[in-house]
């Protein structure tokens, strides 16, 4: 009945509040040098008293420079920080950084900042997608449609994913997640155990003169979102 899958949608917001905000946070700021290591047992610990399971497809690649994902909600973060312990630096927007107490989740870890109502906007995250290849061991994760949504089809990808791999020539790995939506479903506010399922696609390297190699890249993905419903009837 949809009024237990309701209740079960905000037991799951309080409980992700509650591990995110009131253990998390502290963990990192009482332990710096191990934050990678909290938020992937963090999420772990959120996806098991969420009655939520994980399973791969393929097989995550560390040595890409970008993770290009789908997105639905929250739960597309949790499953990838809980399946592995990869040192992933997201891409998020200003706003969730400026979130109070919450940003922290943001701040501690060093993730990326964008500013979308500020021009400056993309050379900050051109700046600092080239520290992190340069400079760090740390995979940048991105959503290339820019916002979550409840549609089968993908959101035309924005402009800024395509004009930094370009820039720097970086190595991308495209991956779907289907199913986390019926896991916490953020449009309905519904919840249900669920199993996530996350496709690693093949890893390739940027060619800046090729100029489809961004549609084919979300045709790809488009393509495997289609073939995970038409199958197995998972939904993004």
């Amino acid at each position: 009945m949809k009024i237990f899958a309701t209740i079960r949608f905000y037991y799951g917001a309080v409980l992700i509040s509650f591990i995110a905000a009131g253990i998390m946070v502290p963990l990192m700021i009482i332990f710096p040098k191990k934050r990678s290591n909290i938020l992937h047992k963090g999420n772990a610990v959120i996806m098991f008293f969420l009655g939520g399971k994980i399973i791969t497809h393929g097989k995550r690649d560390n040595s890409a420079d970008m993770f290009v994902m789908n997105h639905q909600g929250i739960i597309d973060i949790i499953s990838m920080e809980a399946s592995e312990n990869t040192d992933l630096r997201w891409v998020a927007k200003k706003q969730l950084f400026d979130a109070p107490w919450f940003g922290y989740l943001l701040k501690l870890p060093n993730m990326i900042e964008v500013d979308r109502e500020n021009k400056s906007g993309l050379i900050k995250l051109l700046r600092d997608a080239k520290e992190t290849k340069e400079n760090s061991n740390r995979v940048i994760a991105i959503f290339p449609e820019g916002t979550r949504t409840d549609k089968q089809k993908l959101l035309n990808f924005k402009g800024g994913t395509r004009i930094i791999s370009n820039k720097l020539n970086l190595s991308i790995q495209p991956i779907i997640i289907t199913n986390s939506k019926l896991l916490l479903n953020e449009h309905t506010k519904t919840a249900h155990s669920a199993t996530v399922h996350i496709n690693y696609l093949d890893t390739f390297t940027v060619n800046s003169k090729d100029k489809n190699w961004y549609e084919e890249m979300q045709e790809k993905m488009q393509n495997k979102i289609d073939e995970e419903y038409n199958k197995y009837e998972r939904e993004r």
